[in-house]
């Protein structure tokens, strides 16, 4: 008797293992990113100057880089309804469903007021076509030492700010804006 009811039990448990398939996952795959969308800051300034501006595509983000010829600048990123031109306050006109406002706390001209960074077309620092989360990275000037670009993003998404020292004594403000929650 207790032989038949160990393989009732056997089978029962079988039999409802097979009913509990897992099915195939469809969504994206999962970039374990828990970053947030709330302001991010460091505080230390530097005069060391900033040198280029430049973007790139990753499986899971959009990543902007600003090249900084020195130690590490600190920095202020955050959304916002408009970014605006440091010193006069002028509207910075941005495509994207987001914005979000870079403020590098570095310069971008040397001790002499001489440019260390001219761009092309202040209005559209990287050519963005195809990127997933990025629609427009633009100028906003630099002055009183620190530098101000506006990001403008598919939506209001998950973003990590840090700073990588190199090559050399030079380092990079890097951020990254993921392409989904």
């Amino acid at each position: 008797m207790k032989k038949l009811g160990a393989l009732l039990a056997a089978f029962l448990l079988v039999l409802g293992l097979g009913l509990v398939v897992p099915t195939a996952a469809t969504a994206a795959p999962y970039c374990g990113i828990t970053w947030g969308s709330l302001a991010k800051t460091s505080a230390p300034m530097t005069t060391a100057p900033i040198t280029n501006v430049r973007a790139g595509q990753h499986p899971c983000f959009d990543r902007m880089v600003v090249d900084i010829r020195g130690k590490g600048a600190g920095y202020r990123v955050e959304y916002v309804s408009a970014v605006r031109a440091d010193g006069s306050g002028q509207l910075i006109p941005l495509r994207g469903g987001a914005f979000l406002r870079v403020i590098v706390k570095a310069p971008s001209y040397d001790r002499f007021g001489n440019a260390t960074y001219r761009p092309a077309n202040p209005s559209e620092l990287v050519n963005l076509a195809g990127y997933a989360t990025f629609r427009q990275l633009a100028s906003a000037g630099s002055f009183e030492g620190q530098s101000t670009f506006g990001l403008g993003v598919r939506a209001r998404l998950p973003f990590r700010v840090f700073t990588l020292d190199g090559p050399g004594t030079a380092s990079r403000l890097v951020v990254d804006v993921a392409h989904r929650w």
